[in-house]
């Protein structure tokens, strides 16, 4: 959510902490601002809005210096506002911060802090953390920082000056991101890979309660007690080019274009280009394992949730195992018990979503199996998990997501598949067909980019709309809730997705003359079905968009339009209709205007409750 950066070295720092920010600002945010050793003081500018802002005013006044913080705020304690944008210091003036993260107990602490006679200016859970530190501070940063990390509660990624100091930078985290990085002209650190892509590709992921300090020739690290530790290091070999727009006007373009491309690029890493086969060893489970497995659970939010509905129907399908999905902060708050056997997937892009870590904690606490679906190495999911499959969708910068939808729906898919062949529920010629299937499936996703054109046409018609709903049956339910959840996101256009069978049930009191419904009908056994329900809508006055499987006469005939994917196995659909789908609400979204690649009051990583 808020974005951290932070650089000390033998250059200056305000234009490395100026990309940086720009680089998170797809995180999502309300403010910014930056902290800089101009070498007698440390100067604080910050803004509300835009970074164009900040930017604005540090071309009117400059601050030179090798030393600095900056953050983007997005708002949770207090309104957005000059006051309350980051940094804070202390009322002593003896350093100053940078905040990711909620401090749940800041209200015990600031009266406590008055009491003391410490006056505030903010509203922010921050200021408190500033203040509780600069009470603390007797010269040494270590033990200030250990006994304020006894004393908080919540999560916090912090980055610190302080005065007495002023080549060093001090970094401290728990249950928030914090990532270090070696480059050849200083030390960086940020809360996330993309802002040190430019500078260094050899980072060390920060783990709980772990201190760091960085110095121009180099960083230690210490433990909650203050005792030096050793950290390795971990190569990142994302492209930088995918990180940046080049160009597309849009970054959610773009990652739409690159479907095809991360498709191929992830299914090779587990399916064999020379013998056509799955690679057994980049699958959590031997014959004994898969004989074990008495069932699955699935947990994530938003995309990710909705990529684990299409992961249990596979799994259902392929393996024949009973499967639940559950939206992880629900989860994480039932008093569900686990069952000897059981497995956990835990499915998220940034391996950092506070709500999806807390339940996979509770599983590991029980005792049971957690496998990760992450995009991202080094982070905190894919550290704790006890196996990992990555997908390899590379960095995604536009908030709304779809590359890391479709690489997680892949890996699924595969996993399943996988295990319904160490079952004996799939037969190795059933393999054989889907994999060779999967292999022609990016071909066809650029046959669908490639027609972006007609889809374009038909949102500057539609773009209007004032409600849309997707209907689907099957697997086509569970796509249905990703693709209304798209529209709303980048469009804000109110949109629902329904089970088509439970029209009937209530929903079709919604329908009025020229509604807009999309009906998903990807599954030729179910197409009959369907066609029903659209004709149900139809001739209620809704405006019917199919998108089907190949050509599908039952279906045309109710609709005024239908956008046709190759035909392709039921199962593999998916990874077709989603592409028009993404397309379909990035082109209403621009037809209206709308921030696509950072729409109102969301962020990308989602790491607070």
């Amino acid at each position: 959510m808020c974005g951290i950066v932070g650089f000390t070295g033998n250059k200056e720092a305000t234009p490395i902490l100026m990309e940086g920010l720009e680089t998170l600002a797809y995180r999502g945010y309300d403010s910014a601002g930056i902290a800089v050793w101009d070498g007698s003081d440390i100067i604080m500018k910050k803004e509300k809005g835009q970074l164009k802002n900040l930017a604005d005013i540090l071309g009117r006044e400059p601050v030179p210096g090798t030393c600095g913080i900056g953050h983007t705020r997005w708002a949770t304690h207090g309104e957005p506002s000059f006051i309350n944008s980051h940094p804070h210091g202390d009322a002593k003036k003896q350093l100053v911060l940078v905040h990711n993260g909620i401090i749940e107990n800041y209200m015990r602490l600031k009266e406590m802090l008055q009491e003391k006679g410490c006056r505030f200016v903010s509203d922010t859970d921050t200021e408190v953390v500033a203040q509780l530190l600069g009470d603390l501070y007797r010269g040494d940063p270590i033990t200030a920082i250990k006994r304020s990390m006894r004393m908080l509660e919540g999560s916090f990624a912090l980055a610190i000056l302080f005065r007495d100091f002023p080549d060093r930078i001090y970094c401290v985290c728990k249950d928030s991101p914090m990532v270090v990085g070696f480059g050849k002209d200083g030390s960086h650190i940020a809360s996330d890979i993309p802002a040190l892509l430019s500078y260094t590709r050899d980072v060390t992921f920060m783990g709980d309660k772990q201190i760091a300090v960085l110095s121009p020739v180099g960083i230690a690290f210490y433990d909650e007690f203050g005792s030096p530790i050793d950290k390795g290091c971990t190569h990142i070999d994302w492209d930088l080019d995918a990180a940046k727009k080049g160009s597309y006007e849009h970054f959610m373009m773009k990652e739409i274009c690159e479907e095809p491309i991360v498709f191929r690029k992830t299914a090779e890493q587990y399916v064999s280009a020379r013998t056509g086969r799955l690679k057994a060893d980049c699958f959590p489970w031997t014959e004994e394992d898969a004989a074990g497995v008495k069932r699955i659970r699935i947990i994530g939010c938003g995309t990710a949730y909705h990529a684990g509905l299409l992961g249990k129907k596979y799994f259902s399908e392929l393996a024949k195992i009973p499967v639940e999905a559950d939206i992880a902060s629900e989860f994480r708050y039932s008093d569900y018990r686990f069952e000897e056997g059981e497995v956990l997937f835990i499915i998220s892009q940034s391996g950092e979503t506070a709500d999806s870590i807390a339940a996979m904690r509770m599983a590991k606490q029980a005792g049971i199996r957690t496998v990760a679906v992450c995009n991202v190495i080094g982070s905190t999911i894919a550290r704790e998990a006890d196996e990992v499959l990555f997908t390899y969708a590379g960095p995604e910068i536009a908030v709304a997501a779809t590359k890391s939808y479709l690489t997680q729906i892949i890996v699924l898919f595969l996993a399943a598949l996988r295990l319904g062949q160490l079952r004996g529920t799939v037969s190795e010629e059933q393999t054989a067909s889907l994999l060779a299937e999967i292999a022609s499936v990016p071909e066809k996703m650029q046959a669908l980019v490639d027609a972006h054109g007609d889809i374009q046409y038909y949102a500057s018609r539609e773009f209007s709309s004032r409600h849309v709903f997707f209907i689907g049956r099957g697997i086509d339910s569970a796509l249905a809730m990703e693709a209304a959840l798209k529209l709303k996101e980048v469009s804000y256009i109110h949109s629902e997705a329904y089970a088509a069978g439970e029209l009937k049930h209530g929903t079709i009191a919604l329908i009025e003359e020229g509604t807009l419904v999309v009906a998903l009908v990807t599954q030729k056994h179910l197409a009959a079905k369907t066609a029903s329900n659209i004709e149900e809508v139809r001739v209620r006055g809704a405006n019917v968009l199919a998108i089907t499987n190949g050509v599908m006469p039952e279906v045309d005939s109710h609709c005024a339009l239908t956008w046709r994917i190759p035909e392709s196995n039921e199962l593999l659909a998916p990874f077709l209709a989603v592409i028009p789908l993404q397309l379909f609400a990035y082109y209403m979204a621009v037809q209206k205007g709308c921030p696509v690649d950072k729409p109102r009051n969301l962020a990308k990583s989602v790491t607070v409750e």
